[in-house]
């Protein structure tokens, strides 16, 4: 029996055990949105599942862009979705049993689709594999608490809480405060638990109901797949009790932006044993090498780590997100951290993402630019020792800008796949030039009448 076979055999039996009527069928495009279709249980066990590829391509909107036929085949012809029984998981929201389970995008030829943003990672993860290496690890996902807001032209406001009160200055790490929406976490860790989320601590960040769930260390495609899951959970949860959960980098303008922090550390694919760390328990050079590359290639990948024209809200002054390629131990003012840990656990902290990122691109561009540097042997600048916030800005402060940085940078984009940074340049272009097109209302108070 081959390993497709074999596959479905396990998804029929997991359908089987668990009484399961419906699939939800799922896709992640290239925002990080979950596409696809339900299928009748029984029907997705006897017949293929195939999306038209231009899903790939849509932007935020769901716009395609002027050289869309260029990217997919003008036919707008389908493409092949081979389900992963490592994704299986329970809907624990739904009203009859229902099962959900992210797919992979091959062509018609059979090939991995190139457009595809789970594929992508898989083939930055290939790289590693290839040298004997794993990657592993950690996020930390931020998200906001907010009031439902059906009107777009007001400004967002925090929910109010267990106590009849909305928060009111900052509530970092307060229990308290947290406690405030104490049935809604109950509820998301439930619904995590049942989907086997590997959800760690939750805190209460800065802003105002602004809260981080960090996730357990492990295999770098897992996870990705785990925060694409845990941003749909966390919304629906959410909904449940009457608000919103809002994974936006900048949702209120007087409030800290929201992170998609990243730790990684590799390991030796044979041994377990991580490569950053000599026999004696110093820093090997593969460490420094990997800051390097990040150092030298996250400008160009800004572009992944910022997805959206409200990602670069975060990155301005005064805003306790990073600014500048500064990398320091224990330093939180860099944007290249290295946390305080044992040899065996030596990592880096990638504090650039916003929580708005695709995780998979998000992983596979931090990924590809450590590998880079080791591959290249790049060497880093001495690591930063003070407030680096007071450092010049040198990240780029504009999606248009993060995109001629990307599109200006081969190695990364030979990595990442040309097919792919190309689609996904000429998308977040399109979402740019929409965004240019809106008046705000900062315009119309301050030039109205005055320029």
């Amino acid at each position: 029996m081959n390993g497709c076979c074999m596959s479905m055999e396990k998804i029929r039996a997991w359908l089987s055990e668990n009484r399961i009527t419906e699939v939800e069928c799922l896709v992640p495009d290239m925002t990080g949105k979950a596409r696809g279709k339900f299928i009748p249980a029984d029907k997705f066990i006897k017949e293929d599942s195939r999306l038209p590829e231009s899903i790939l391509v849509q932007t935020v909107t769901g716009d395609y862009t002027p050289i869309h036929d260029e990217l997919v085949d003008p036919m707008d012809t389908d493409m092949s979705l081979h389900p992963d029984e490592n994704t299986m998981r329970l809907v624990p929201w739904a009203d009859d049993p229902t099962g959900q389970i992210i797919h992979d995008c091959y062509t018609r030829q059979g090939e991995p689709h190139p457009l595809a943003s789970r594929n992508v990672l898989k083939r930055v993860l290939a790289l590693y594999e290839a040298e004997g290496w794993k990657p592993v690890v950690a996020p930390e996902v931020e998200f906001y608490l907010v009031q439902k807001n059906i009107d777009p032209d007001y400004e967002l406001e925090p929910p109010i809480g267990r106590s009849g009160r909305r928060e009111a200055g900052r509530q970092s790490y307060s229990i308290d405060a947290a406690n405030e929406f104490d049935p809604i976490i109950e509820d998301m860790y439930d619904f995590c638990e049942a989907q086997k989320l590997d959800v760690d601590t939750l805190i209460h960040e800065s802003g105002l109901a602004q809260m981080e769930i960090n996730f357990l260390h492990g295999d770098a495609l897992d996870l990705a797949d785990q925060v694409f899951v845990f941003k749909r959970t966390m919304r629906e949860t959410a909904l449940r009790h009457g608000i919103y959960a809002t994974f936006m980098a900048k949702p209120m303008e007087h409030e800290p932006g929201s992170a998609l922090h990243i730790h990684q550390s590799i390991v030796d694919a044979r041994t377990g044993r991580n490569i950053f760390t000599n026999e004696d328990d110093s820093e090997h050079e593969r460490f420094r090498h990997f800051v390097g590359g990040l150092q030298q290639y996250i400008p160009g990948a800004i572009a992944f780590f910022a997805p959206s024209v409200n990602s670069y809200r975060r990155f301005a002054p005064d805003i306790a997100a990073p600014v500048h390629l500064n990398w320091g131990y224990e330093n939180r003012t860099t944007g290249i951290r290295v946390p305080d840990s044992s040899p065996q656990a030596r990592r880096l902290e990638n504090r650039f993402p916003g929580v708005d990122a695709n995780p998979y691109l998000a992983f596979a561009a931090s990924l590809a630019c450590g590998y880079l540097g080791m591959k290249k042997k790049i060497a880093p600048t001495e690591p930063h020792g003070g407030d680096a916030f007071q450092e010049p800005i040198t990240v780029a402060r504009s999606l248009e800008a993060a995109l001629g940085l990307l599109e200006s940078s081969d190695d990364l984009r030979n990595v990442m796949g040309n097919r792919f940074a190309k689609a996904y340049a000429a998308v977040k272009r399109e979402e740019f030039e929409a965004f240019n097109k809106v008046i705000s209302s900062w315009e119309r108070e301050f030039l109205l009448l005055n320029v």
